[in-house]
């Protein structure tokens, strides 16, 4: 083929010690091969052909829109692995202090699991190669310890209570990958279910979920879509369906050609208060569900405008596995609205900084500081009610982001890992004690509080960085959040994440917000 390309495209007439380039005049596409063949073979230096290519293939994306891309084959790999629902590995949820590898917890009958692996263990070596304090990559274990199914690794673990090194040999399965990352009952009658993407097996987990909690009691949903980057539109029309009558709108798609999406009428929520949570990270496929959920007057938005993703990608593979995400379409609420934000073509940084500039202009503090042009006005459509388009939905009910809980000290504090590690080692030391003290999650949430030498001892480490608070009132709030989060990470390494974002959530200024409406 390379071969056709050059005879065909490509015509070099050497005169004497110069060589000239006669270029085809025919069409763009040949004229691009024929600047590649060129720079290939009269380049001064040698050039490495693939990456000129893909360089070639991001220059042309990149004067598109924001979200047409390129991404190589080991790049999309690692971009689909949360969306298929699963990847090839030894199974577990594990963190690194101190350059050592421990384990949160295997993952529920996962190949960990059944070689006998706990939370709490140290993996230090791979097949022989130690990992352990040897400044290795947080990707480069991952890629150790991940492999194809039916394949075994050998472990080294160090284990409390055992001075020798222990060996496990591990045989790689499919390990899903969960999109809802927190389902449990909110207050009685009232459930909560937080999804963190839309992949494959979104629709599948959310309906387990909604099943669970259904037989539990509840009549009114919190769906929690704070900080969820969106994924496949297949799977947020799914989940919109189970909250919509029979050929209700959830959305339509508009670019060479309109397509619309509508609800099937066997949606397993179609009656009961719903509310969603949105943040300004709330963005493309749970941007769909916000929507039609706001749109056809099913629920409530509750939150800050979200992030205005609303441009249609199509996946187009080539050869060697890498592929173009490429924007075919614009995403409309069923009012009319189009979700995705206004951006100016080839500027993506100014598009990247857009949070950041709501930020400044104190959207993100203040309702007041949001305004729209009467030309974006649009209409709910069973109660009339105002909303508006321009990008984003703006949510029924604003709740401000509250900067005096996540202070700059701590922010500073959790950069370094700080807060983590303490979290981390106090587990890995009292893991026993707390198992045996701590039957069951409702005791743990009534009366466990964490001990004040953790707190100082994160205090310590930060100063010895020259991490410190501005003032007194800084160190307190810091205080005051950093012991509910250490409370809700040793929740999480005991339990699970439920009962992480059980605990989280009673702070929270949104679901605070969700349970007044509610009430």
């Amino acid at each position: 083929m390379k071969t056709k390309l050059i005879v065909a495209f490509l015509l070099l007439i050497a005169t004497g010690s110069t060589a000239q380039i006669k270029i085809s005049r025919n069409t763009p596409l040949q004229k691009l091969i024929n600047v590649e063949m060129a720079i290939n073979q009269l380049y001064v230096d040698s050039v490495d052909e693939g990456k000129l290519v893909e360089d070639a293939i991001r220059g042309m994306l990149k004067g598109l829109d924001p979200h047409s891309s390129y991404a190589t084959k080991e790049e999309v790999k690692a971009l689909q692995e949360p969306l298929n629902g699963n990847f090839e590995g030894i199974g577990v949820e594990f963190n690194m202090i101190e350059d050592t590898l421990m384990v949160i917890q295997p993952v529920v009958d996962g190949p960990s699991e059944k070689a006998g692996i706990i939370a709490g263990d140290r993996i230090v070596t791979v097949d022989g190669t130690s990992i352990a304090g040897v400044k290795m990559s947080k990707e480069e274990i991952m890629r150790r310890l991940r492999g194809p199914k039916g394949t075994k690794v050998r472990l080294g673990i160090r284990r409390q209570g055992f001075d020798e090194e222990l060996t496990f040999v591990v045989k790689r399965d499919k390990i899903p990958v969960k999109s809802i990352t927190a389902t449990y009952m909110l207050r009685p009658g009232v459930g909560y279910i937080r999804i963190g993407n839309f992949g494959a097996t979104t629709h599948e987990e959310f309906v387990t979920s909604l099943q669970k909690l259904q037989k539990q009691g509840m009549n009114s949903l919190v769906l929690d879509l704070q900080e969820n980057g969106g994924g496949y539109m297949k799977a947020a029309v799914d989940v919109a369906n189970e909250f919509l009558q029979n050929r209700d709108l959830i959305v339509y798609t508009d670019g060479r050609e309109r397509s619309e999406y509508r609800a099937k009428g066997n949606g397993r929520f179609r009656t009961g208060t719903l509310i969603v949570l949105v943040d300004e990270y709330t963005a493309s496929a749970a941007e769909i569900v916000t929507g039609a959920v706001q749109d056809q007057d099913r629920g409530l938005v509750v939150g800050r405008r979200t992030f205005g993703k609303g441009l249609v990608q199509r996946q187009i593979t080539l050869a060697d596995t890498s592929m173009i995400r490429l924007t075919i379409a614009h995403y409309y609420t069923p009012a009319g609205r189009c979700i995705q934000k206004p951006y100016v073509k080839g500027q993506g940084e100014d598009y990247a900084q857009d949070v950041q500039n709501r930020l400044r202009r104190g959207e993100l503090m203040n309702a007041d500081s949001i305004h729209f042009a009467d030309s974006l006005r649009y209409y709910t459509l069973r109660q009339h009610r105002t909303v508006y388009g321009g990008g984003g939905i703006m949510p029924d009910y604003f709740v401000p982001l509250d900067t005096t809980i996540y202070t700059r000290f701590h922010r500073a504090l959790q950069a370094r890992n700080l807060v983590l590690n303490a979290n981390l080692r106090y587990v890995d030391d009292h893991r026993r004690e707390l198992q045996q003290q701590f039957r069951d999650f409702e005791t743990y949430r009534q009366s466990f509080e964490i001990p004040q030498s953790v707190i100082d001892n994160v205090l310590e480490e930060g100063e010895k960085l020259d991490i410190k608070p501005s003032d007194k009132k800084e160190r307190q709030l810091t205080i005051h959040y950093m012991k509910l989060q250490l409370k809700a990470l040793v929740a999480r390494d005991l339990w699970g994440m439920d009962e992480y974002f059980a605990i989280m959530n009673e702070s929270s200024p949104m679901v605070q917000e969700a349970i007044r409406l509610l009430e």
